[in-house]
């Protein structure tokens, strides 16, 4: 079981720790445990109580109603009424879904997030804000890796969907290789990208997680491609400059790198290469191979 301290519960929560305190001292659905030197601490039930509380009173509820309610009705209240209003109601219950492996509500709020506002938006408002979020449990290690690996294969898995029921491209259209290079496993930057394409109407040949940089050249020059875009999140040594520079003699096309773009600007600066800035940078650089 992990343990949270006021602050970080803070954090998590957006609640103040007077408010906590005070909650504590008044109402009897929050009682903090104590260290044997007498700190606060707070458990995995206790933070994603503490989650949907605060979900409820940012919409309104008393604190003194809430304390009356069962666990039934704050759940049948945030899944019937809350969710879907604004974005951050909806990261606070997929961070509840996440801690409880709760399949069925997660995917419902992002399929109902990708009917309402689109894959794109609900990637940038909603899937990065919640991964944000995710990291920050990471940092303090009070999220397991399998709750990390749940919430990641569920988001992959709607990209997946929504490609498939795009229209596949025209014959003449531009073909683009995506990958991430060796050592890069977070994918959903890529797949947002894979969708662009497609949606935008190009060929797409992705290769997906950890793919070595001189495996490119071989498919370059087997097919007809209009680029290539890669995403590097960590910074690269020296082996990996190198072979990324051999990978750029090898080739006459477009290197389109996106990622961590505080490390980008300095790593690649001088070199054959376009950083894009996000994902409507993208886009244009797609419209332009039209």
């Amino acid at each position: 079981m992990a343990r949270y301290t006021i602050n970080q519960v803070v954090m998590l929560t957006g609640i103040k720790a007077p408010t906590l305190r005070k909650w504590e001292e008044r109402y009897g659905f929050l009682e903090a445990e104590r260290t044997s030197t007498n700190i606060r601490y707070y458990s995995d039930d206790q933070l994603k109580k503490l989650l949907n509380i605060g979900l409820l009173t940012r919409n309104g509820y008393r604190i003194s109603k809430i304390d009356k309610m069962s666990e039934t009705e704050i759940h049948d209240i945030i899944t019937n009424k809350l969710v879907g209003p604004t974005q951050e109601n909806d990261i606070t219950a997929l961070m509840v879904c996440m801690l409880e492996l709760d399949e069925y509500g997660f995917d419902r709020i992002i399929k109902q997030n990708i009917v309402n506002r689109g894959l794109l938006l609900t990637t940038l408002e909603i899937i990065y804000p919640l991964l944000g979020q995710i990291g920050i449990l990471w940092g303090l290690d009070k999220v397991a890796p399998a709750q990390e690996h749940f919430v990641s294969n569920l988001i992959k898995k709607r990209f997946y969907v929504a490609i498939d029921l795009l229209p596949p491209p025209q014959p003449n259209a531009p073909a683009l290789i995506l990958f991430l290079p060796e050592g890069e496993y977070h994918e959903i930057g890529l797949l947002l990208a894979y969708y662009i394409a497609r949606e935008k109407g190009c060929k797409v040949y992705y290769l997906g997680a950890n793919v070595p940089l001189m495996n490119i050249p071989t498919l370059v020059d087997s097919h007809d491609m209009s680029g290539i875009l890669t995403m590097i999140i960590t910074p690269l040594g020296e082996l990996q400059h190198q072979v990324l520079d051999e990978l750029l003699a090898a080739i006459d096309l477009p290197l389109w790198i996106s990622g961590n773009l505080n490390i980008l600007k300095d790593d690649f600066e001088g070199k054959r290469v376009k950083i894009i800035e996000n994902p409507y940078h993208f886009i244009e650089c797609i419209e332009g191979l039209f």
